[in-house]
């Protein structure tokens, strides 16, 4: 039914590519090229239309003509970054089209004035009072004309971004949401929305425009909100109705995987993405975050040396540098490519997170804690500032503060173990076994990436001496680490077949006991534990002469006690 209703939406492709077609005109005139780059990367996804098939130009008003010599000088003044000289050619012009540039080229003179300044001024770390002197003059004047009901959807947008850059953040999100009302194709007007909207409930309260775009946004938001399952359906839908040749659409599904730890679909779709667009510099930070986490050390270095020669001043190639360093722990190193991200885009998000952790490598944890705060004002969704965040108390020894960060991340990532294993043991410092027992199970019910959940827990039983429960937890774990393939030299299996052979000893199942034992024998550091209770074993049997059993067959259930846990089956499992 949802496929249908999305099919007839995006129906008319053609409709849809003459609407791309229109407001990248719009854009472009205006000086917004990150929107117009968004709707050409999408036009280019759709076929080519036939000449009669062409949308005509947007209407030409008596003021237009009347501005058309300034609006022709100032926006050349305006694609040379001058912007005041821009300003100033457009003052007291009518049209529609030059107020907004007007207005926006004052906005962007303040921008860059204050951007100047913070880079003079202050290291990356420091926290700058600078602003942007224009706001306040510019909100009063865009105030003005709001009231007025004068604002189209650019001016709209621009009165938008005026207002979140003052933190009036509730009237910026009424006023986006009016700017997308008033022009549903400008993409910038949804991902300035986008920033704002905190959690679910918040975005199914606004009041959007009924629109194929809103699908673009909706996917992005569950995205940034890792609902990635959704954001896949969404992703998915839109290829069906016609968008497959889209890299944006490809570039995304690639985040999505990367949010869900999926590293190899995602850098397979990287590859992909890579292959159709060799120059794209876009989304590549991510790329290279992938490739960090696999230690693809030749891969990463490939691609730093490809976004070099691309473009070396660009933020994206900063954080991949900063990554390969990082790779080979030249933590100086990568610190200052981050340091230089930063100063070419001060809201860099990665670039904030990326070097909180290498300043957390360095054991600098004061500078750390500023720069994961500094990713956290710049995105409060951003899971990995919160969690580093907790990471850097841990070291600190204030298990108050950790719990506060990790449970803020793990409310964005309810379903990330290493979250809930976090929690687990920030309450366990703080005596609180109970919420620690829970919290561990839940990372081994959610899929233990890590496979430490439940040695935990094992582990947390073992000290409250709840002997059946951690037999069954050890039992688990040890299942867990054979059947996924891991190397079997793993450094805790050890200690869980000690236990358990100890366990299954105390419980008089000595055919267990003497299997985990054998095993024992396995390990180094486990080796003369597990001599020792072979030796037990026969000992016991000596004085208690019982019929042989066979060692590998499971004990049927009468034989069992009461709340202990069924014999442990390993026959399956050769290290």
């Amino acid at each position: 039914m949802k496929m249908a209703a999305l099919c007839s939406e995006f129906g008319n492709l053609v409709d849809i590519k003459k609407q791309l077609i229109s407001v990248i005109s719009l854009c472009k005139e205006r000086g917004l090229l990150h929107s117009a780059k968004w709707a050409s990367e999408l036009a280019f996804a759709l076929d080519p239309l036939p000449k009669d098939e062409l949308p005509p130009s947007p209407p030409f008003t008596e003021d237009d003509a009347q501005d058309l010599d300034a609006l022709t000088l100032a926006k050349s003044y305006f694609d040379l970054k001058e912007y005041d000289r821009a300003a100033y050619f457009l003052k007291g012009c009518c049209s529609q089209k030059a107020y907004f540039l007007y207005m926006y080229s004052r906005y962007l003179s303040g921008e860059k004035k204050k951007d100047d300044e913070t880079v003079d001024s202050l290291g990356p770390l420091e926290k700058g009072q600078v602003r942007n002197e224009a706001l306040r003059e510019l909100r009063v004047e865009l105030s003005k004309k709001h009231t007025a009901g004068e604002l189209d959807g650019f001016t709209l947008y621009l009165y938008g971004v005026v207002l979140r850059k003052l933190d009036l953040l509730k009237e910026a999100v009424d006023v986006f949401v009016e700017a997308v009302h008033a022009l549903p194709l400008h993409w910038g007007a949804w991902l300035e929305l986008s920033n704002l909207v905190t959690n679910i409930e918040m975005l199914k309260s606004l009041s959007l425009p009924d629109c194929w775009i809103k699908d673009f946004f909706m996917a992005h938001m569950y995205t940034e909100l890792q609902m990635i399952k959704e954001a896949l359906q969404k992703y998915q839908n839109l290829i069906e109705a016609g968008f497959s040749k889209s890299t944006y659409i490809i570039s995304q599904i690639a985040v999505a995987y990367h949010n869900i730890r999926d590293i190899d679909q995602a850098l397979a779709l990287f590859n992909e993405l890579r292959e159709q667009d060799p120059y794209r510099i876009d989304n590549m930070d991510t790329f290279s975050n992938l490739l960090y986490v696999k230690s693809m050390k030749p891969e990463l270095s490939y691609l730093a040396h490809n976004l070099v020669e691309i473009d070396k001043y660009r933020v994206e190639t900063c954080c991949v540098i900063g990554n390969y360093y990082s790779l080979r722990s030249q933590h100086e190193k990568a610190a200052l490519y981050f340091q230089r991200a930063l100063k070419l885009n001060p809201r860099c998000l990665g670039a904030w997170t990326l070097m909180g952790h290498e300043y957390m490598e360095m054991k600098n944890t004061s500078a750390a804690i500023q720069a994961y705060r500094h990713a956290i004002e710049v995105n409060k969704r951003d899971y990995r500032a919160w969690y580093g965040l907790g990471q850097t108390y841990e070291i600190l020894k204030m298990p108050f503060y950790c719990l506060y960060y990790y449970r803020k991340a793990h409310q964005l990532r309810p379903n990330d173990s290493r979250m809930l294993v976090a929690l687990g043991e920030s309450y366990e410092k703080l005596s609180q076994q109970v919420e620690a027992k829970k919290c561990y199970w839940r990372a081994y019910s959610v899929g233990d990436v890590e496979k430490m959940a439940l040695l935990k827990l094992a582990k947390l039983h073992e000290q409250l001496n709840e002997s059946d429960d951690a037999a069954q937890c050890y039992m688990l774990y040890i299942q867990d680490i054979f059947s996924c393939g891991e190397q079997l030299e793993h450094a805790e299996v050890s200690t869980a077949l000690r236990y358990l052979g100890q366990y299954y000893f105390k419980s008089k199942l000595y055919d267990e006991a003497s299997l985990c034992a054998q095993r024992c024998c396995d390990y180094n550091d486990a080796r003369e534990e597990g001599k020792a209770l072979l030796r037990q074993i026969s000992q016991v049997r000596d004085q208690i002469e019982t019929p042989s059993a066979d060692l590998f067959a499971p004990l049927s259930n009468n034989n069992t006690p009461v709340r202990r846990v069924s014999p442990l089956n390993l026959i399956s499992f050769t290290p």
